[in-house]
């Protein structure tokens, strides 16, 4: 328990302080930032499952066209989640970034009633229906609907729900989607060396090094959370995710100086709000589970 919180915690601590790091590598577009990070990422995966002689999952999976079609829609999700990510940083909006991903757990609920016909609990429904006064709050108010939240926030959910009914496990689920992911990255860094725009490599070194790291800095953290998942509860799991969107919101005000005006603290506080009535009801549920088997 103890150990799955420290994994669960610097897997969300890394994901807050990720826009730390794409502001340091401005100079490359977001296309081709996603097409190094996935490339790049890939070959951090084949070295750690090579020196973990890992790799009797691919042959059945490659036999399995309804397997690889389901990580095919998951590669397209989360590299939709990735490019939307990045561009939001690199144009100031790390306040809306963070909002998305405040607002996942909700779109979990929601996708889960309607695809998996899942019912909901009355604290569910109440969670929801002040998220949506809050969407539609930050709608009028910006005079726009928060599309980068709402994007983030859909894409991964939609991850999740995938992931949820995936035959592997994190790692090589992760393996296979950057595999997936692959052709397209290659595909655009091509366009960009032929059309005499490519930003890698670099003149300057540093910004190689940072383009490079992007493989360990994208595959650590999701190791991370795999490991704390794996000894945590959900509802345990739940609260302590919520680390990473309340860093970037600090990043966002404090290092960026992103406004933050009182009417889109309203906004947010709608979603703290159905957050902490979603996070109690789960703690609620998962404390009478665990107490039904010792009675």
């Amino acid at each position: 328990m103890q150990a799955g919180v420290v994994y669960a915690t610097l897997a969300f601590v890394w994901w807050g302080l990720f826009p730390l790091y794409f502001r340091i590598v401005t100079t490359v577009p977001a296309p081709e930032i996603l097409a190094h990070r996935v490339l790049w990422c890939l070959l951090f995966l084949i070295a750690l499952l090579t020196a973990r002689r890992q790799w009797g999952w691919l042959r059945p999976v490659l036999r399995q066209p309804k397997v690889l079609a389901a990580f095919a829609a998951s590669a397209l999700l989360i590299g939709a989640n990735w490019l939307a990510y990045i561009w939001a940083v690199m144009h100031g909006h790390v306040l809306e970034a963070s909002l998305g991903y405040f607002i996942t757990p909700l779109v979990n609920v929601l996708l889960g009633m309607t695809l998996l016909h899942e019912r909901l609990r009355r604290a569910q429904w109440i969670a929801l229906a002040i998220a949506a006064c809050g969407v539609l709050w930050l709608t009028v108010e910006a005079g726009r609907p928060p599309w980068i939240a709402l994007s983030l926030g859909a894409t991964f959910g939609g991850y999740g729900l995938m992931r949820k009914i995936a035959a592997l496990g994190a790692l090589e689920g992760l393996t296979l989607e950057t595999m997936l992911l692959a052709p397209l990255a290659i595909a655009a860094l091509s366009l960009a060396a032929i059309s005499g725009h490519a930003s890698f490599p670099a003149a300057d070194v540093l910004t190689n090094v940072w383009m490079i790291a992007l493989g360990p800095i994208t595959a650590v953290p999701l190791l991370l959370f795999a490991a704390g998942a794996r000894r945590l509860s959900m509802a345990t799991l739940g609260i302590v995710q919520y680390l990473g969107p309340s860093i970037q919101v600090v990043i966002g005000i404090w290092v960026f100086g992103e406004p933050f005006p009182m009417a889109r603290f309203i906004g947010f506080a709608c979603i703290w709000i159905a957050l902490i009535v979603y996070s109690l009801d789960g703690w609620r549920v998962s404390r009478r589970a665990a107490v039904a088997p010792a009675v």
